[in-house]
């Protein structure tokens, strides 16, 4: 009797252990959808993304790249690379948004050009966007001298 018990509760333990590695992988699998990785131009050019891989770009807006209009063109560099990007977006283009100051845009990149669906700024004089400041740093630009 003893022996059946103990038989019982090791299926049972295991049961339970296969359903949650089951879970565990269908929400890593559902996740995976919903994660946007940051990339620099840099790595965009020398790692291009996959087919419709919602991702996020950082860096500087070029100047003399911004168009407002109907669509928002512009570009986003690193200083070795530039990634031209039209906006999309429903929301209004920030207002610290400008020329030669950091971004992070999310989107999917269609023919050579990122189609951002969101656009994030500086929100005052002495904040940049980690990811901006990181990638912009590994190649050689001090973006604290634009402030």
């Amino acid at each position: 009797m003893a022996g059946l018990r103990k038989k019982r509760r090791v299926q049972l333990i295991a049961i339970c252990m296969t359903l949650l590695v089951g879970a565990s992988v269908l929400i890593g699998i559902g996740a995976k959808d919903s994660i946007n990785l940051f990339r620099s131009p840099s790595e965009v050019v020398s790692n291009p993304p996959r087919a419709s891989e919602v991702f996020k770009l950082g860096g500087l807006v070029l100047e003399g790249s911004l168009m407002r209009g109907t669509e928002a063109t512009f570009v986003v560099t690193d200083t070795n690379e530039d990634i031209p990007v039209r906006y999309v977006g429903l929301d209004p283009i920030p207002d610290l948004f400008a020329e030669g100051r950091g971004t992070v845009v999310t989107g999917q990149m269609e023919g050579g050009v990122f189609v951002a669906t969101t656009i994030l700024a500086k929100h005052d004089e002495k904040y940049e966007p980690t990811e901006v400041i990181n990638a912009l740093s590994a190649q050689g630009v001090d973006i604290t001298a634009n402030n």
